[in-house]
């Protein structure tokens, strides 16, 4: 892959975006001037619970609850800005050209239909396709995200197939449009090892055989280091560092550091591992974050 993904026009800019809940001065602001680029890459958002990394994925597609003031200085995708996109014109957008893969497929899928339905709700909702023509679709789509017996699959409900299988049948319903962008949250924390190296193997072959974008959110920072091409670090809702994941352990912020510091690593064994002290100057509104 290119080592600049970003040297051709981006898929996605977004600039200064801000998410509060509430409209008391003492409202929580989740997210707090977000601004970054993504390419034809995989962008790896990464920080702890509640630094605004699934309340990022869900702006950016506007399924944020009533009660989320959202606002920004512009959302560019393609010729559409999605800060000003109307209800209508954000239908177009969902499923067909951004797609999001939920975290935990127990709750993302329906659990009254079976595999075969929900992803044929898609293929006839996005590409028009009914009866035989819509089932033969799904069943291309099951075989491929690696799903053994796709005709066995197909039938089953969402309580009978495993997680990883789960978070395969939603990668499926993700990819019927082909989108430019793929937003995934958090989707191997609840898989093994096993399974989540080939659910990250069929992510990566996605973004470069179809050159896609991918927004990869998760807490684990070794994880994202080694598969994601760039990271954004995420506190108390702001983007604190900017990064090739081949330059974190050239990082800057003290945030990073120290969340680099508190991991366990086999060619560097400690007695105790660090504790991650925070400062509250790192909560206060950042106006430039720094890049390498």
């Amino acid at each position: 892959m290119n080592d600049n993904p970003l040297t051709s026009s981006p898929l996605l800019q977004v600039r200064n975006l801000n998410v509060r809940f509430g409209s008391s001065p003492d409202a929580v602001r989740a997210l707090r001037n977000v601004s970054f680029d993504l390419g034809r890459e995989k962008l790896g958002v990464v920080g702890e619970s509640g630094s605004g990394k699934s309340t990022l994925g869900r702006a950016l597609l506007k399924l944020l609850p009533p009660i989320a003031d959202v606002s920004a200085g512009n959302m560019r995708f393609s010729d559409l800005d999605l800060s000003a996109a109307s209800e209508k014109q954000m239908l177009s957008v969902r499923g067909s050209q951004i797609g999001m893969i939920m975290q935990d497929p127990k709750f993302a899928l329906d659990p009254t239909m079976k595999v075969g339905d929900q992803i044929g709700e898609a293929v006839t909702l996005h590409l028009g396709k009914r009866g035989r023509a819509r089932r033969k679709h799904v069943l291309e789509m099951l075989d491929i995200v690696q799903i053994r017996d796709p005709e066995r699959v197909y039938d089953l409900y969402a309580h009978q197939i495993s997680g990883g299988m789960g978070q395969r049948v939603m990668i499926a319903m993700t990819l019927v449009a082909e989108p430019k962008i793929i937003i995934a949250d958090e989707p191997t924390s609840a898989l093994d090892v096993t399974v989540r190296r080939k659910l990250l193997m069929l992510l990566d072959e996605l973004v470069s055989a179809r050159g896609i974008g991918l927004i990869f959110i998760t807490h684990d920072l070794d994880l994202a280091e080694g598969f994601c091409d760039r990271l954004l670090i995420m506190y108390a809702g702001q983007i604190v560092e900017e990064l090739r994941s081949a330059d974190l352990k050239n990082a800057q912020h003290p945030y990073t550091r120290g969340l680099l510091a508190s991991l366990p690593r086999l060619d560097r064994p400690v007695d105790r591992l660090s504790v991650l002290v925070r400062d509250p100057v790192w909560c206060k509104d950042v106006s430039q974050r720094v890049e390498i």
